[in-house]
């Protein structure tokens, strides 16, 4: 016996998917926003909603208000929070990775992020000269500073 989704449990899963904007921040603009960002200016933050783990401690950008650009290019603003994702498409091959962006720092000219929540260690760089595309949507994750 097979069993058909109802039309209503479809178009709201569409919806979700659906509603993940993407947006970009240029070269140029990512490297005026971090200018002066490196580990020695990273704050510690609270995490809470990381599910069973309870609430969590880490060390991220202060970053408050990140400038990007929608497809069309126009302005756009989005409040920095721990749900926050970027992906860096980098080198010649188009290699892409994926940061929580507030876990993001520059470092002698490497954008250096760390890809875990839970674990400091799992960190990566990418050359900055090397980066040929940023793009950056809020995950809807349920995850909220305390008191920053």
């Amino acid at each position: 016996m097979t069993r058909k989704f109802p039309f209503s449990l479809v178009a709201l899963l569409f919806l979700i998917v659906s509603s993940c904007q993407t947006y970009f921040i240029p070269i140029e603009s990512f490297k005026k926003q971090f200018e002066g960002i490196d580990s020695t200016k990273l704050k510690e933050v609270t995490v809470q909603g990381t599910g069973f783990f309870g609430n969590s401690t880490y060390l991220a950008n202060p970053i408050k208000v990140i400038n990007c650009v929608d497809k069309n290019n126009r302005a756009k603003q989005l409040t920095n929070s721990p749900s926050i994702e970027m992906r860096i498409t980098y080198g010649f091959k188009n290699k892409r990775t994926v940061f929580y962006f507030d876990r993001v720092f520059i470092s002698q000219q490497l954008v250096v992020g760390v890809q875990s929540r839970f674990i400091d260690l799992i960190r990566k760089t990418v050359p900055l000269d090397s980066i040929t595309k940023i793009e950056i949507q809020d995950g809807h994750k349920n995850l909220t500073y305390i008191d920053n």
